[in-house]
């Protein structure tokens, strides 16, 4: 154990260590890049406060109505690659049948393991 590596953002081991710009779980096997340390008050989070990255997979917590059809996105569906971007619809991603679409962060949830 390292005092000076924060603790594993997936399940806040304090066992993380360092292999050249990664960082290490040896409990969950989660990986991320020690220069890429999100800041607390500005990192994008899920509903129930999960710190999201680019590439992560979420699930929606909600029934979305899209906006100008008919259309709904059910909850539960699962998005994979989402991309962070600054706005009010933080999350932009690609659903299967409806396409490019912006999302809220507080109506999915960070899908782990």
């Amino acid at each position: 154990m390292n005092d000076s590596l924060p603790p594993c953002p997936q399940c806040a081991s304090i066992y993380a260590y360092q292999v050249d710009a990664l960082l290490i779980c040896p409990e969950c096997g989660h990986e991320w890049s020690a220069e890429a340390a999100p800041d607390d008050e500005t990192a994008v989070r899920d509903s129930v406060g999960n710190i999201l990255a680019d590439g992560d997979t979420v699930t929606l917590i909600k029934d979305l109505k899209l906006k100008g059809t008919s259309s709904v996105i059910k909850v539960g569906t699962k998005v994979r690659g989402i991309r962070l971007v600054p706005g009010d619809h933080d999350i932009d991603c690609k659903i299967p049948g409806v396409g490019p679409i912006g999302l809220k962060s507080q109506f999915v949830k960070k899908v782990t393991g």
